[in-house]
């Protein structure tokens, strides 16, 4: 089956591949201080969904370095390419929710690094004041900015339950306020919150499809140190097997437009955290039997 990878958008547009580098601004997030919730959304780690970022002690642009030193390390790349390789990822925590002039430092920090081409930034659509989209839209003129929100649902009962702590409007609001700035948006969807049916989750992938210009799909992870994971030890509930992932996946990427870019079809939960499903923890695994079975696919 047809379907657009963020890789060959990227080698579309750009002519090459590019890897991220993730980083962490030491940022918190509105439901997790208080402001509109305590202890954030209830699958997220103590990272802030950031466990694979830098240390935020660290500067943007050190952190940076270091990330380029692990990508070329890891897939042997030429250290002497001078092409800007590299798509500065915000990733830890809300990164639109802090000081504007301090965010303002460290988006330009990214964006004025002559390796990095692309600035993404994660956040909360209830993140996005005047002042934030000003910022974005002055930062989309020197360099393409990607807004990542994490939506997960479309569904009240269950951003409910997993103490989202905003509604469906906020999402809309900020998907319009971004499109009228031409920023392209990334929306995280979770697959398998408890107490969503199939059908459920499938009606939060047609409603992203029609809206944002790309879309992650996650399996949900039970993570050590998460209230999830304190639910899940006291009264299981389902999580997928891997067949069962796959065949969801695959009903999901059947209805996306062909040209929405698709930036996740997994996520990682960090192995030493991991609680279920434990199968998850390999990964390659996973994707090759999920590409094998896309590519075997008619629209």
């Amino acid at each position: 089956m047809k379907y657009l990878k963020v890789n060959d958008y990227i080698k579309n547009i750009f002519g090459y591949k590019m890897y991220k580098v993730s980083l962490n601004i030491s940022l918190s997030c509105p439901n997790r201080d208080g402001f509109k919730g305590r202890g954030g959304c209830i699958f997220c780690s103590q990272g802030g969904s950031g466990d694979f970022a830098s240390d935020h002690k660290k500067s943007v642009t050190e952190q940076i370095e270091e990330g380029k030193t692990r990508v070329v390390k890891k897939l042997n790349l030429d250290p002497k390419d001078q092409r800007p390789h590299y798509i500065a990822y915000f990733q830890a925590f809300t990164n639109t929710y802090g000081p504007i002039d301090y965010l303002r430092e460290c988006f330009f920090e990214a964006a004025n690094h002559k390796d990095i081409a692309i600035i993404s930034i994660a956040t909360r659509p209830d993140c996005l004041g005047p002042e934030v989209l000003e910022l974005l839209d002055e930062l989309n003129q020197m360099k393409p900015v990607w807004v990542e929100m994490g939506l997960q649902t479309i569904h009240p009962k269950t951003a409910d339950m997993i103490n989202r702590c905003y509604p469906l409007s906020d999402y809309e609001d900020a998907i319009k306020n971004l499109k009228e700035r031409e920023i392209k948006t990334i929306t995280h969807l979770i697959l398998g919150l408890p107490g969503e049916t199939v059908e459920d989750m499938l009606e939060s992938v047609d409603y992203v499809a029609s809206r944002s210009w790309g879309i992650k799909l996650a399996m949900l992870h039970v993570l050590e140190g998460t209230r999830l994971g304190e639910i899940y030890k006291t009264n299981p509930f389902h999580v997928f097997h891997m067949d069962e992932y796959i065949d969801l996946v695959c009903q999901c990427v059947k209805r996306l437009p062909e040209d929405m870019v698709i930036h996740r079809l997994t996520g990682d939960g960090p192995k030493n955290l991991l609680i279920a499903p434990k199968w998850s923890g390999n990964k390659r695994v996973l994707l090759n039997k999920l590409r094998q079975r896309l590519s075997n696919m008619e629209r």
